[in-house]
């Protein structure tokens, strides 16, 4: 069995913060229905276009509240929160793509609750997964890239044993560790720093994790943790 920790220096910069883990198993994701999920988009989008009040993108609280975050800790430069660019291209009038059945279920639910959520493929973690700060020296080679692209020394990174799994805590995620459409096992996170909405939060993580076993299959366990529920085992 494998953990999943957040360590205390992740803690000491967001000691309010909660992320919540689903994890599930013996799903089917190969794609069979595109048109359903390309509707699933669509309604999420219109349900974010509620978030996006201010005449300026930037001062929407659901885009204001990851920017301070994100100046906590060390990013690449122009580096936004996944729920950043997703909210961003809504907002330009440009549709969100399908990927692949969990892709596009996590998508939709980041969509409709303004939360950013992730997804990896449990079956390619190497030991122990980690959210903590990179030591600077972790293996990252994401989509469209050859070439290693380690974190910053001191960067919020999720990581295990092999290096990082997604850098700038869910800004970009590492092609070794993305969900395909064999994937059988996944890891999937929503992560809250606001804490108003918590009950918005336990409701994104019910939701996201009935949509998937619905429509693929397998069983899960939802988890969350926060400075006193530091780790899982999975």
């Amino acid at each position: 069995m494998k953990k999943f920790i957040i360590e205390d220096n992740f803690w000491d910069i967001f000691p309010k913060a909660k992320i919540g883990i689903i994890t599930i198993y013996g799903i089917d994701n190969r794609i069979k229905e595109t048109e359903k999920y390309k509707s699933l988009l669509l309604e999420s989008q219109q349900k974010a276009m509620t978030y996006l009040t201010a005449m300026e993108f930037s001062s929407n609280s659901v885009i204001k509240v990851w920017r301070e975050a994100f100046q906590k800790f060390k990013t690449k430069k122009g580096v936004r929160a996944s729920i950043e660019a997703l909210l961003k291209r809504v907002h330009k009038g440009d549709n969100i793509s399908c990927i692949n059945p969990l892709v596009d279920i996590y998508n939709s639910i980041s969509l409709k609750y303004a939360m950013p959520c992730g997804g990896e493929d449990i079956d390619s973690f190497v030991g122990d997964v980690r959210l903590t700060k990179a030591k600077g020296n972790e293996s990252f080679i994401t989509l469209g890239s050859n070439e290693s692209e380690p974190p910053f020394e001191g960067e919020i990174v999720y990581k295990d044993d092999a290096g990082a799994i997604c850098r700038c805590w869910n800004w970009r995620e590492s092609v070794r560790t993305m969900l395909t459409e064999n994937t059988q096992n996944a890891f999937l996170c929503i992560e809250l720093i606001d804490e108003s909405r918590d009950e918005e939060f336990k409701a994104a993580l019910d939701e996201l994790a009935n949509l998937v076993q619905k429509n693929l299959g397998g069983e899960f366990k939802i988890s969350v943790l926060d400075i006193n529920n530091k780790e899982i085992i999975f």
